[in-house]
């Protein structure tokens, strides 16, 4: 490795562990503060409520590393550039894209860095505050004992659900099971699918099944419709089912299979999948961003100027890549487009800013 390469690997390197610290540390003490009054009520010990925060930081990484690592490119070279260090370099015959070989392949270290917290432990981490919160800070009623079978325990109410899909806000495969005081069965409902409307549930395809404590046998009655009042709303799962970032891909790729064989709609779960696979790439992105601002002889108005020309670059990134995996949500754009769509456009724009940079 040249000495050039290793100055700016080793700068890059500083500036990013600094960033990273620093923003995990504003993103952790604003959670901290949001969060605290929810703590104490639930009077969890210290002890754990350290332990939800660290638990938090793999997932925190993972949303923040890209942006970070555009912040340590664009602060290495914007002081290469106000030092003339930049000058200097290209005076001797240096081109842009030389500097550029080593910021990629750091882009490619963190890309497949990302990935793997995405993939191997941030499902881990995920999964564990996520119950810590619901369970024993919440107190939520609501368990889940496999990726898509929901159990809600109400009041003398326990409610299965098969499947749950929060964009249309209609739940499937529902049986309901109601107890008397001494926790006997008295009334049992099966149907295939329900809607909430006007704060209520509109349960369709019902098979009814109601005790008759003095013959002591069931009752069994058929529905095409049946408005039935339920412990929970929609909210209320959307908070509890199981997340995409909660699993591997693998697992987010057997569960989407599973889904769609028993004839339900797995679409946000499929752009979810492919957004596993895209979203890393963004960090070879932001590094041909960053080169591409960062070494620009003209703007050396002063650093404040550069982060603020990325950070927006970033911003508009996040706000065209959420779009975009909102038209695939709604079934306006194909899973995979809409995962890819938003790292194709960037990457164009990249490679712009290196060719105006060297030009």
């Amino acid at each position: 490795m040249s000495i050039i390469y290793k100055y700016i690997t080793l700068q890059i390197s500083k500036y990013f562990g600094i960033v990273l610290t620093f923003v995990i540390g504003i993103y952790i003490a604003v959670d901290f503060f949001e969060k605290i009054d929810d703590f104490m009520e639930a009077g969890l010990p210290y002890s754990k409520i350290l332990f939800f925060f660290i638990l938090e930081i793999p997932f925190v990484i993972a949303q923040i590393l890209p942006i970070c690592i555009l912040l340590a490119v664009l602060i290495v070279f914007s002081l290469m550039t106000r030092h003339n260090e930049i000058v200097a370099l290209r005076s001797s015959g240096i081109r842009i894209y030389y500097l550029f070989k080593p910021v990629v392949i750091i882009g490619c270290i963190l890309g497949g860095l990302l990935f793997f917290f995405s993939n191997v432990i941030v499902p881990i981490t995920k999964a564990k505050s996520n119950q810590i919160w619901l369970r024993e800070v919440r107190k939520e009623s609501t368990v889940i004992t496999e990726e898509k079978n929901i159990w809600i325990k109400g009041n003398r109410l326990i409610t299965h659900i098969n499947y749950f899909n929060p964009k249309v806000k209609i739940i499937y495969g529902i049986t309901v099971y109601r107890f008397d005081q001494g926790f006997q069965l008295i009334r049992r409902i099966d149907a295939q699918e329900g809607a909430f409307k006007q704060n209520k549930w509109l349960l369709t395809g019902i098979m009814e099944q109601n005790l008759d404590k003095e013959q002591g046998d069931y009752h069994i009655t058929f529905r095409d419709q049946q408005v039935e009042e339920l412990d929970f709303i929609p909210d209320d799962l959307n908070r509890v089912a199981k997340k995409s970032e909660e699993m591997t891909y693998k697992e987010l790729s057997a569960y989407i299979k599973k889904v769609e064989t028993e004839g339900y709609d797995a679409t946000n779960y499929r752009v979810d999948l492919y957004a596993k696979v895209a979203f890393p790439f963004i960090c070879i992105i932001m590094c041909m961003v960053g080169t591409g601002i960062g070494v620009r002889g003209k703007i050396k108005e002063g650093m404040p100027v550069v982060i603020a020309y990325g950070i927006g670059t970033a911003f508009l990134y996040w706000i065209f890549y959420s779009f975009c995996l909102s038209l695939g949500y709604g079934g306006m754009l194909p899973p995979s487009i809409a995962a890819w769509i938003a790292n194709l456009a960037f990457f164009c724009f990249g490679a712009v800013t290196l060719l105006n940079a060297e030009s």
